[in-house]
């Protein structure tokens, strides 16, 4: 896409970081990815900083607290849902600090569930999740896609940086399958329509790319993400684990090649995101991705036009020394797309 921030030599990260620290962190990512940097998460700090809580905390007039199961729909704010606040407060301070003392970064990247994710994680009152109800899954989507774009515009505000929202569902082949446990946990959760998850993901997408003035990341990193549905859904680029996918053919590959042929690029996740036992040489984390476009018909040169290497997932449970080595390496697959297009 001609208006995407992301090109030839560009990387990034998913989101998540290790530790605790949100200063090291930040000053990691401006530091070391500046042209797209992740706005760091770190999970490691419990309830509130990870992928529902930290979510749940950008809510608008709706709140979450933490019981037995996880997380379910509160009647007003307690600590639970101040906590996340709280940390999301501090993230952006870091964010803040190191830009001023990096120089701001050209976009920086925010994260949060989407709606699918989100609505799947999260219980009513009476212990079903917030997507088995119409009224409330529209009234969350309606308020995630409201605190989104209050987010980026902190964001934005605090940088200098341009936006780029990326929608993490890692729950939604799972709603499309029907395999969500109910509450007893001897039934399941009906499956949800292509054209309904479809539907609340595009209206999503749709305000947040015209807020943003940039276009949505879809993060999936299943075996087999529903790629058709997410370029249908207007996502502007499509995160996935690249070496999970395997031998692509059938009617996969073709969702693959038509969505890279009609100007989704594809974030390739290649770096495995904890240390491997062996030696991680460039060439052979690259093999996957040469893989890819060999089987999708494409010459190497699209690898440096339509995809962004990233880590296979997020890095919180790395240690630091491969946080570092896992984010120089996705640098090093950036140029090395581009050297490769140039021959």
């Amino acid at each position: 896409m001609s208006d995407a921030p992301w090109g030839p030599t560009i990387a990034t990260a998913i989101g998540s970081m290790p530790g605790a620290d949100p200063v090291e962190a930040a000053r990691t990512v401006v530091g070391e990815l500046p042209d797209l940097t992740p706005f760091p998460e770190l999970p490691g700090r419990g309830v509130g900083a990870d992928i529902l809580g930290r979510t749940a905390g950008l809510l608008v007039d709706l709140a979450v607290e933490v019981v037995p199961s996880g997380y379910r729909v509160a009647s007003r704010p307690g600590r639970n849902h101040q906590r996340a606040i709280d940390l999301m407060r501090w993230d952006l301070d870091a964010v803040e600090q190191a830009a001023a003392e990096a120089g701001a970064p050209r976009a920086v990247k925010v994260q949060a569930a989407g709606p699918w994710t989100l609505s799947a994680g999260i219980e009513l009152h009476r212990g079903h999740r917030v997507l088995t109800d119409q009224g409330a899954l529209r009234d969350f989507a309606e308020s995630l896609t409201e605190g989104l774009i209050a987010h980026a515009e902190q964001v934005a505000a605090r940088t200098g940086a341009r936006v780029v929202v990326q929608l993490d569902e890692p729950s939604l082949p799972a709603v499309l399958a029907g395999s969500l446990p109910t509450p007893s946990g001897y039934g399941k959760v009906p499956a949800v329509p292509e054209p309904d998850a479809q539907r609340v993901l595009a209206e999503m997408i749709e305000n947040l790319a015209a807020a943003t003035g940039s276009p949505v990341v879809v993060h999936c990193c299943a075996v087999r993400p529903p790629v058709a549905l997410l370029r249908r859904a207007g996502a502007g680029a499509i995160a996935l684990d690249a070496t999970r996918l395997g031998d692509v053919s059938g009617s996969f590959a073709d969702e693959l090649g038509e969505a890279w042929e009609e100007g989704t690029t594809l974030f390739l996740g290649l770096i495995p995101s904890t240390a491997p036992t062996g030696e991680a040489r460039l060439r052979r984390v690259a093999q996957p991705a040469f893989d890819l476009a060999s089987r999708l018909g494409f010459a190497r040169r699209a690898l440096a036009e339509r995809s962004v290497p990233t880590p296979t997932c997020g890095l919180a449970g790395a240690t630091p020394a491969w946080t570092r080595r896992a984010i120089s390496l996705t640098r090093d697959l950036a140029n090395l797309f581009a050297d490769e297009a140039e021959q």
